[in-house]
């Protein structure tokens, strides 16, 4: 079961990975999984520019490939794109060589030196692998937009019990997440900025 904060043993296993930063001022990051797509990354933009937030997008690269004019949208509107592999796949369930060639074949798309893994899934010898070659962001907060589990409601109150100073906050644009991040994002973020943080830039 996921759950919204990483258990300790489960960092340890991957030093030098980027689970929360630690900012001198109250500031969180903003991050987006598995797009682009046309049916949500467009309206995520917007309400971004809206707030006048940055972010970072982790693209999954046959997304990149069905949808080139989004991902350039992402990234004329001063945004981080990061890889987030070709095939959105999951390191347990594949060969180090496997899963490698997909992050490598994704990097053909992705012009980046962020990567981070689908679901946070790795074999320690992928993860030493990818560190010599890309900042590996995971999470301090995972919304759970994604989850047929959960409201939108309960999503909301992800991020209001878990966001603290330096946390790194994943939301997704897929269709998967539609329907809640519509109602949540803004919501989330005037909460954020009424607790007294800022967005900061990874």
């Amino acid at each position: 079961m996921l759950i919204e904060r990483p258990p300790r043993l489960y960092r340890m296993m991957f030093p030098g990975a980027e689970w929360r930063l630690k900012p001198e001022n109250k500031t969180v990051y903003l991050t987006f999984d598995d797009g682009p797509i046309p049916e949500v990354t467009p309206w995520v933009l917007d309400i971004l520019d809206q707030y006048r937030i940055p972010a970072a997008f982790f693209c999954v690269a046959d997304n990149v490939r069905k949808h080139p004019d989004i991902y350039r949208m992402i990234q004329e509107r001063g945004h981080l794109i990061g890889n987030h592999t070709y095939h959105h796949l999951q390191g347990w369930q594949v060969k180090p060589k496997t899963y490698m060639a997909d992050v490598e074949q994704a990097a053909q798309l992705i012009d980046s030196k962020l990567f981070r893994p689908p679901h946070g899934h790795l074999r320690p010898t992928q993860f030493f692998r990818l560190h010599e070659q890309y900042r590996v962001i995971m999470w301090d907060v995972v919304t759970r937009d994604y989850s047929r589990l959960q409201t939108a409601e309960q999503v909301l109150y992800n991020v209001k019990k878990y966001t603290r100073n330096g946390s790194i906050i994943v939301f997704h644009d897929s269709l998967k997440s539609e329907a809640k991040i519509k109602i949540i994002l803004p919501q989330a973020i005037e909460w954020i900025l009424n607790e007294g943080y800022t967005f900061g830039k990874l």
